[in-house]
């Protein structure tokens, strides 16, 4: 009965940075100028918003976000997953309370991560005009070759 206890208590308190800091987390997204529509690839489900905007987004996706606003260059960022102090605390912590179990659902869950830049923050660049086809200056007619014969 003892060692069900122990597995029970080692079950719940598994995945310290599961249960600490969760599986999701905002991400906040912005661009100069504001009003950019942002494409999110990456989430369960696809999503695009204006900005200023923000997203709640699983720690372990891998998230990229494409700005685009008529008038200017479309940006692209890719978003990188790193452990802060936080979730190496975390994870660490399983160690006194959750085992393997707590790693292991940590791992998957990416409880441990967060999504750098956060927030999002991109200045458009404006879009250079196409170049029009301007039509060819007329030539000029050359005048006849000078004749050197006869001296």
């Amino acid at each position: 009965m003892r060692i069900l206890g122990i597995a029970a208590l080692g079950v719940m308190l598994g995945s310290c940075a599961s249960v600490t800091r969760g599986t999701t987390e905002n991400i906040a997204i912005s661009s100069t100028p504001s009003g950019a529509e942002a494409v999110i690839s990456g989430l369960e489900i696809p999503t695009t918003c204006t900005t200023p905007c923000a997203i709640v987004a699983k720690r372990s996706a891998d998230i990229s976000i494409t700005f685009q606003k008529e008038g200017y260059e479309s940006q692209t960022v890719q978003l990188t997953k790193e452990i802060p102090a936080t979730g190496a605390a975390g994870f660490a912590g399983n160690i006194v309370a959750g085992g393997l179990v707590g790693m292991g659902v940590d791992a998957v869950t990416g409880a441990a991560l967060d999504h750098k830049p956060n927030p999002v923050i991109v200045t458009m660049q404006p879009s250079q005009p196409a170049a029009r086809a301007r039509p060819a200056a007329p030539k000029k007619p050359r005048p006849p070759a000078a004749d050197n014969a006869g001296s």
